[in-house]
């Protein structure tokens, strides 16, 4: 009656167990000792979840040992391969607006502000020459651009950047100006017609031009006068008393000022002014001038 009572309770705990999924501990009888008894009660293999891949859909593999795990129901490490870095394309160099042998205003607006940074001294002359070549690699060099003598997109905003936009008589510092037209009362006779506006003397003689060359004035301090004049009286190798300088192949037509070589306008160009006559820098073309040029021809000095 015993065994059978304890047969009953072995049953219904066993049963017990199995409902609650859980590891009870049971009686077995041999040869009247109880002994204990492991009943298992773990879920069944085919009901585990599927393991999420981590890319938001839920596709993992179902059993363990399938494919994607490593047979002890973990997931593998799928390995990734990271694809190679796309080898840079290198930049195109900065497009090249002027090089040496190029002329023109532009090339004048270059060197006058080469010269603002003095990086030029002997400009502008309107031709992209060695010495222009020289001021661009120097330039390009101290700002860690790559030293090529061409002015380059690059240099030319960094140059733009350092200095101001050139005046007029900053490009044509030493001369090559373009003359303006003739005053009309130049156009008749022998006449010295000399234009403030362009600062050129046209050599005419009845409306056509012979020679054109750069000149220079006095200051606002002691300024050339206007108006029509006449040569009164010329003299090879002046020399000024008044201001103790040279005043070479002068020309007088208005009391004390002269039309007259210069050395200084032909080194220091329109950076500098005369005590009111009127400069000529280039040497040769007033020594020609002065041999054609009679006492009492017309001078006629205009804006």
């Amino acid at each position: 009656m015993r065994i059978k009572d304890m047969r009953r309770s072995v049953a219904a705990f066993a049963a017990l167990a199995m409902a609650g999924a859980c590891t009870a501990q049971g009686i077995e009888v041999h040869g009247g000792q109880r002994q204990p008894v492991r009943v298992d009660g773990t879920v069944p293999p085919d009901s585990t979840p599927k393991q999420d891949d981590g890319d938001g859909g839920g596709s993992g593999d179902d059993a363990a040992g399938g494919s994607g795990h490593d047979g002890k129901g973990a997931p593998e490490k799928t390995p990734t391969t990271t694809p190679p870095s796309p080898t840079p394309t290198p930049a195109p160099p900065p497009p090249v607006l002027w090089s040496q042998g190029d002329e023109g205003l532009d090339v004048r607006e270059l060197q006058a502000r080469l010269r603002q940074i003095a990086w030029l001294f002997a400009g502008p002359t309107g031709t992209y020459d060695d010495l222009t070549v020289q001021a661009v690699k120097g330039f390009q060099g101290k700002r860690g651009l790559p030293r090529t003598g061409k002015t380059d997109s690059v240099t030319w905003a960094r140059l733009l950047n350092m200095t101001r936009e050139p005046g007029k008589w900053d490009l044509y510092a030493y001369g090559g100006q373009p003359a303006a037209s003739p005053d009309p009362r130049c156009m008749t006779g022998r006449v010295l017609c000399i234009s403030k506006t362009s600062r050129t003397l046209r050599w005419m003689l009845d409306g056509r031009t012979l020679t054109t060359v750069e000149v220079r004035f006095g200051s606002e301090y002691t300024p050339t006068r206007e108006g029509v004049f006449s040569v009164y009286f010329k003299s090879r190798d002046h020399w000024s008393t008044l201001y103790d300088t040279p005043m070479p192949y002068a020309m007088f037509f208005s009391g004390g000022q002269a039309v007259h070589y210069s050395a200084d306008f032909a080194a220091r160009g329109y950076y500098g002014a005369s005590h009111g006559c009127v400069n000529v820098r280039d040497e040769a073309a007033i020594a020609r001038l002065f041999g054609q040029v009679r006492n009492g021809d017309k001078v006629v000095v205009y804006w």
